[in-house]
C-alpha cells in the first residue's frame, strides 16, 4: 500500500510543525491471548471481532490509530497454534506472514497460561524473524507479581525482545505506556490512512465478522468451526437504512439445525444482535436477513478462502 503524500495528510494542530510517524505493528499470539480485545482498546474503537472461542480471528484485521503525531496501523493476526486442518494451516500462515510484513512485531502472551504449549513454540519461531519485537504480558491483574517477573525473565531470555510491557487489555491498564512507547519507535514518514479512519476491513466483510461473532457468542458450545459468514448483498436505501443480506455457510444439514434453533429461535437472536450492533457502527437503520445454507466442505474451497482474505494452503 502506498502512503498519503504530505499534501494529503491533514494532521491533527497538534502534530503542527512536528514531523510524522508510521508504520505497521504486527500483533501476534497464541490463541485467546487478547489480542482482538488489545486492538479494539488500543484504537478506541471496535474493529476486531472478540469471543470466548479460540481462533475466532481467521485472517488479519488492520487496526489504525493516532497518538501524538504517529499513525501506528496494527494488523491482528490470527492466534497461532498447531494447525491440523487446511483452515487452521491458512490461519498460521497468514500469522506468520503478518509478522514479516511489519516494522515491529508485538508479542502478546496471556500471563495466567504462561509459556505453556503454543506461546513456547511461538518464542522458537521468533529466533528467525529479523524484525524488532516487544513482549506484552497480558491480563496482569489475574497473576502475582513475581509471577509476572519470573515470566518476563523466561520470554527475554530466549528471544531478545527491545522492551516488556505489563498490561490489562480488558481494563485499559499499561495500556498507555505501550502506546506512548509505539509511537516514539516507528519511523518518520507520512501517514497510510486518512486521520479518521479506524481501519482497512470493507464494511461488508466488518458486518460479516459482527455476525459470525454473535454466531459464536450464541452457540459457543454447540456450532462447530465449520461455520462462515459472508455478506452476499448490500443495498443503500431512499429512506436511509440498510439492507444487507448475509449467509452463514455451514457443512452439514446437522450444523444447520443447530444454527437456526428450535423454531428459528437462535437465528432470530443472532439476527437481532447482529442487526442492533451494525446500526450503531453504520449509524443508520440496517434491516438484516440471515440464512442458512450447507456447503459441504468449504472448508476445502479456495473461493471460501478468498472471501476470508487468506491464502488457500495446496496440498
Amino acid at each position: 500500500m502506498e502512503k498519503m503524500t504530505d499534501n494529503e495528510n491533514n494532521g491533527s494542530i497538534e502534530n503542527v510543525g512536528q514531523p510524522t510517524k508510521s508504520g505497521f505493528v504486527a500483533l501476534i499470539g497464541a490463541t485467546n491471548a487478547g489480542k482482538s480485545t488489545l486492538l479494539n482498546r488500543l484504537v478506541g474503537a471496535k474493529v476486531s471481532i472478540v469471543s470466548h472461542k479460540v481462533q475466532t480471528t481467521r485472517a488479519i484485521v488492520r487496526g489504525i490509530a493516532i497518538h501524538n503525531n504517529a499513525q501506528i496501523v496494527f494488523m491482528d493476526t490470527p492466534g497461532i497454534f498447531k494447525p491440523r486442518r487446511r483452515l487452521d494451516r491458512a490461519m498460521v500462515m497468514s500469522a506468520w506472514g503478518g509478522a514479516k510484513d511489519a516494522d515491529l512485531i508485538m508479542l502478546l502472551i496471556d500471563s495466567e497460561r504462561g509459556l505453556r504449549g503454543d506461546a513456547e513454540a511461538i518464542l522458537e519461531g521468533l529466533k528467525d524473524v529479523k524484525q524488532p519485537k516487544i513482549l506484552v504480558l497480558n491480563k496482569i491483574d489475574r497473576v502475582k507479581s513475581e509471577d509476572l517477573l519470573a515470566l518476563a525473565a523466561a520470554a527475554n531470555a530466549s528471544v531478545d525482545f527491545e522492551q516488556t510491557f505489563m498490561i490489562s487489555a480488558s481494563t485499559g491498564s499499561g495500556c498507555e505506556d505501550l502506546m506512548e512507547f509505539l509511537a516514539q519507535r516507528l519511523p518518520e514518514g507520512p501517514w497510510y490512512y486518512p486521520e479518521d479512519q479506524i481501519s482497512d476491513l470493507p464494511m461488508r466483510q466488518l458486518a460479516a465478522e459482527i455476525t459470525r461473532e454473535k454466531l459464536f457468542l450464541r452457540l459457543h458450545q454447540e456450532l462447530p468451526y465449520a461455520s462462515h459468514v459472508e455478506t452476499e448483498k448490500w443495498e443503500e436505501r431512499k429512506d436511509g437504512s440498510v439492507r444487507i443480506e448475509q449467509v452463514i455457510y455451514v457443512e452439514r444439514d446437522s450444523q444447520k439445525k443447530i444454527a437456526l434453533g428450535k423454531g428459528g429461535e437462535a437465528i432470530k437472536a443472532i439476527s437481532t444482535a447482529s442487526r442492533k450492533e451494525l446500526s450503531e457502527i453504520l449509524e443508520q437503520p440496517v434491516h438484516l436477513f440471515l440464512f442458512v445454507k450447507v456447503r459441504e466442505n468449504w472448508g476445502d474451497d479456495p473461493e471460501r478462502f478468498r472471501e476470508m482474505g487468506l491464502e488457500f494452503p495446496r496440498g
